[in-house]
């Protein structure tokens, strides 16, 4: 029998030897895979079984319909409209763009559940339009790409439907519901350091609104919004299932975009598509090789391996939830989100939920959370990549001006790990026991 430590050496060092080569994740994930069953002389028809397995998930549908719905409303003027109804309900305080920056970001992660679109589609109105009226650059960069990770967390967010799956068929719609407080906390924190560093280097104050002009900025952005509405209301009444509210709202978003608000040309949807079918075939071709790895880590009893690993450090819950956390954060700095998800999950559930017995819930929302930093933190950082490509300044000092903020991040992922209420109390009240 061929000896199970060196094929778990070939898997998991091929794997990160692949990395380091600069071989694509997917690459990376499926070559590491093949030469692992090739060694323990399994078939590669049983790698292939594993990979079309991967993607066979009725709930993996609702993603191209989240993407196109995003790359819709991204480029069709919601993103303008968000700003200015941010700016109506927050901009007149002192710093208040960067106010607005954080919740717009709000808004637009409920309607995109993208930081990465997020940067892209605001980033280009609001660095500019902070630089303008007196804001330093790297700290328009900073607040934009941090406050863009709120769309990983509040819904509907893609990233949980494969982080679902992961986990073996976790509830989508309490996912959904346990991201609202923990995405409001990080907004609020946000908010909280920009009003605290506005004060200390003197950023003005925006301008006033009459109610009429409120009313009618609301109005404008009010459909836009509804995106997300029929999204979450659709999950949470049992009407549609998550698959089906995404379908429906890409239907109402490509209505809206192209015969309500008009700002782009019917022509543009060709370009829509492209756009959404390069990102799909990226994301399904990572979780079918992503599949097949993770069934050789079970083949292979990596998971409960490192289980006594863990266990083996110690044994107590408060330090041993600090180091999966420092874990997460780590890779969240030198691997992208979603390969994270389908590699860490299977290794991290038996000790998260198995042996800590903290929900599957609560355990998604810390994942979410922590790799949603590592989206804003170099060497891998993408928001942070397309923030500092936008405001056109180098990483170095983009990164030295978010310390504060990465500083407010960690805070509230400690108040989330540790206050299971914190996430748990609304998919508790609206749909308990899902």
């Amino acid at each position: 029998m061929n000896d199970p430590g060196i094929a778990t050496a070939l898997l998991m060092g091929g794997f990160v030897l692949l990395m380091l080569l600069r071989v694509p994740i997917t690459f990376s994930l499926a070559l590491a895979s093949i030469a692992t069953a090739t060694y323990l002389n399994i078939p590669l028809m049983a790698i292939v079984q594993q990979m079309v397995q991967g993607v066979r998930s009725f709930s993996l549908l609702a993603i191209p319909f989240f993407i196109i719905a995003g790359e819709m409303m991204g480029r069709g003027g919601i993103a303008r409209k968000l700003i200015e109804l941010a700016n109506v309900l927050v901009g007149r305080v002192r710093g208040g763009l960067a106010m607005v920056n954080v919740v717009e970001s709000m808004f637009f992660g409920g309607i995109s559940g993208s930081a990465v679109a997020d940067v892209a589609s605001t980033g280009t109105i609001m660095i500019p339009l902070m630089k303008e009226a007196g804001y330093d650059d790297d700290f328009s960069v900073g607040i934009t790409v941090t406050s863009a990770t709120q769309g990983i967390i509040i819904p509907p967010s893609h990233n949980m439907i494969i982080y679902s799956v992961a986990a073996g068929g976790v509830s989508v719609g309490r996912l959904f519901l346990a991201g609202f407080v923990p995405g409001l906390l990080l907004g609020v924190s946000l908010m909280a350091i920009s009003y605290i560093l506005a004060i200390k280097r003197n950023y003005p104050r925006g301008s006033k609104y009459t109610l009429k002009q409120a009313v009618k900025i609301f109005g404008d952005a009010f459909l836009g919004l509804m995106t997300a509405v029929i999204i979450m209301g659709g999950v949470i009444s049992g009407v549609f299932t998550a698959t089906e509210s995404a379908a429906v709202a890409a239907v109402y978003a490509f209505i809206i975009t192209f015969f309500v608000y008009r700002e782009i040309p019917l022509k543009e949807f060709k370009g829509i598509l492209y756009s959404t079918l390069k990102t799909l075939t990226m994301v399904m071709a990572l979780i079918a090789s992503a599949s097949a790895f993770s069934w050789l880590m079970a083949y292979l009893r990596i998971p409960a391996k490192a289980t006594e690993l863990l266990l083996g450090v110690t044994d107590n819950r408060i330090l041993l939830l600090l180091l999966i956390n420092v874990l997460l954060l780590f890779l969240g700095m030198i691997m992208d989100m979603a390969p994270l998800i389908l590699i860490v999950t299977p290794i991290l559930y038996p000790v998260i939920v198995g042996k800590l017995g903290i929900s599957p819930i609560h355990f998604g929302i810390m994942l979410m959370l922590n790799l949603a930093i590592g989206l804003c933190t170099p060497p891998v950082g993408s928001a942070l990549f397309v923030g500092c490509a936008v405001g056109r300044i180098p990483i170095e000092r983009a990164t030295r001006a978010m310390l504060p903020m990465y500083a407010v991040m960690f805070i509230v992922l400690m108040l989330i790990t540790y206050i299971p209420e914190i996430t748990m109390f609304v998919p508790n009240l609206i749909m308990p026991g899902g």
